[in-house]
């Protein structure tokens, strides 16, 4: 049995035969997996269950995916979210990451991959774990980054990140002015067997510099290397 063989995944998706499919695909890999078909379940299943993985379609009767997802992380859950879509449309795919989701899959999609994305979200820590080896504390002018903690803060304010924004800005941080290109972070933050678009990054990327309160144009905290990647620092 392997290290992750009882993970807990939650399927949401409203469409049975779907979510019939993903359940047994996954049990099939020895996950622990409850299905159900609304956002209101799957609410209430993830407070009571707790899960490591949720697997979240996008278009769901009543509470949308999307509204989930932001509810979950209101609700502190650490649970790692994959948001399954069959929209073409790029702006539905990223207000997914916008309200706090690690990852996305686009219908239809290959069982392979699924799984694959399932396990790599697995190896990397959870939240609640991922100060166990931190190393202290990192200032960057008004912004702070407390590893041990899982906190970040400017100007002294709290700033709440989900757990991919803290995963890359840890990444970041730890080598200040070194440049890290998009893969290098896919594979710091999601592993070396994670495959899919590095757009993900990008978006991330935004969405910790809305939070942060730092300007693309004249940025005090994350600097876009053009064709590259990224880095921490001015100039």
């Amino acid at each position: 049995m392997s290290p992750d063989s009882a993970a807990k995944v939650l399927v949401v998706e409203d469409t049975p035969e779907m979510a019939e499919l993903v359940k047994e695909l996954l049990e099939g890999e020895n996950f622990d997996v409850t299905a159900v078909g609304t956002g209101e379940e799957a609410l209430e299943v993830a407070t009571a269950t707790d899960p490591d993985v949720v697997i979240l379609d996008v278009s769901l009767p009543g509470i949308d995916g999307n509204e989930v997802c932001r509810r979950l992380r209101e609700d502190s859950s650490d649970a790692y979210v994959i948001m399954l879509t069959a929209r073409q449309e790029e702006a539905d795919r990223l207000i997914g990451l916008a309200v706090g989701a690690d990852d996305y899959v686009v219908k239809p999609f290959s069982p392979r991959e699924l799984v694959a994305r399932v396990r790599a979200m697995l190896r990397r820590p959870r939240a609640r774990e991922a100060g166990a080896g931190g190393s202290g504390r990192r200032r960057f002018g008004d912004l702070e980054i407390d590893i041990q903690a899982h906190e970040v803060r400017v100007g002294g304010a709290p700033i709440e990140l989900s757990k991919t924004e803290f995963d890359i800005l840890d990444a970041l941080s730890e080598q200040p002015k070194v440049s890290l290109s998009r893969q290098q972070l896919l594979e710091r933050v999601w592993g070396p067997s994670w495959f899919g678009d590095d757009h993900v990054i990008d978006v991330h990327i935004s969405n910790l510099r809305q939070k942060l309160g730092d300007d693309p144009r004249q940025p005090r905290y994350l600097r876009t290397i053009r064709g590259f990647g990224y880095r921490m620092g001015e100039g």
